[in-house]
C-alpha cells in the first residue's frame, strides 16, 4: 500500500484543539499594518505589533505568536476587492486595510513537517521529541501558489522553555516505512504554540 509522501515543508496546518475538539474553521480577521511590505504566506505564523496590527513572526519572535495566517483579504491595484490565500506584499495602506485570517487559539494543534535549521528538506526524528519545545524554521515559500516553507526544527529538540513550538504527539500516515508497522521516525508532527502571545502575562 502506498503512503503519502512529503517532499518539503509547508507551514502550520490547523487540526483540531488540544482537548481533541475538531477544528470547526474558526479565525479572527486582524487587519494588517499599512503599507506593510513583507508577504505572509498560508501557514506562516503572525504576530500582533505594538500598534494593533498582523506582522509576521519568525524564529526571533519565540515569545510573540499569536497564530497562523489561513488566508487574506485586501484590496488590489485596481481596486477590486480580494479573497486571497495569502498576504501579498504592500496591499494594505492607511485608508485601505488588508485583513489578515488567523488561527489564534492558543489551544489549537497544528500538523508541521520537521526539517533542520534554515532548511525545507523534510527530515525524520524518532517519537522521542514528544513532549520537548522545539525552534521554529522559517523556510522561504512560495508567492506563486501562496503556500508556506515553514517547519519545525526536530535537531533543537530540549526542554529550553523560551523555544515557541510543543511536540505534542506524531503523524504515523507519513513515518519512515510502514505505518502500521514499528515505524520508529517520522517526518510530520502535531504540535502546539509553546509561548502564544496571548497567553503571555507581560503583554505587548
Amino acid at each position: 500500500m502506498a503512503y503519502p509522501t512529503i517532499d518539503k515543508t509547508y507551514g502550520f496546518k490547523p487540526l483540531n484543539r488540544l482537548d481533541g475538539l475538531p477544528y470547526a474553521g474558526a479565525i479572527r480577521q486582524i487587519p494588517v499594518a499599512a503599507a506593510y511590505a513583507t508577504a505572509i504566506l498560508n501557514g506562516d505564523t503572525v504576530k500582533v505589533d505594538t500598534n494593533g496590527y498582523i506582522v509576521a513572526a519568525t524564529t526571533t519572535d519565540s515569545g510573540n505568536i499569536i497564530g497562523v495566517l489561513v488566508g487574506c483579504s485586501y484590496v488590489n491595484s485596481s481596486g477590486q476587492p480580494v479573497q486571497g490565500q495569502y498576504y501579498p506584499a504592500a496591499q494594505s495602506t492607511s485608508t485601505v486595510l488588508a485583513f489578515a485570517y488567523v488561527v489564534d487559539d492558543p489551544s489549537a494543534i497544528f500538523k508541521v513537517c520537521a526539517t533542520v535549521a534554515a532548511g525545507t528538506t523534510p527530515t525524520a526524528y524518532s517519537r522521542a521529541i514528544v513532549g520537548s519545545n522545539v525552534a521554529l524554521v522559517a523556510g522561504a515559500g512560495s508567492t506563486t501558489t501562496g503556500d508556506s516553507a515553514y517547519g519545525i526544527d526536530g535537531s533543537s529538540a530540549n526542554t529550553t522553555n523560551t523555544l515557541p513550538v510543543r511536540v505534542v504527539d506524531v503523524v504515523p500516515d507519513t513515518a519512515t516505512g510502514n505505518a502500521n508497522v514499528a515505524a520508529t521516525t517520522y517526518y510530520e508532527f502535531l504540535v502546539k504554540f509553546n509561548t502564544a502571545q496571548y497567553n503571555s502575562t507581560t503583554g505587548i
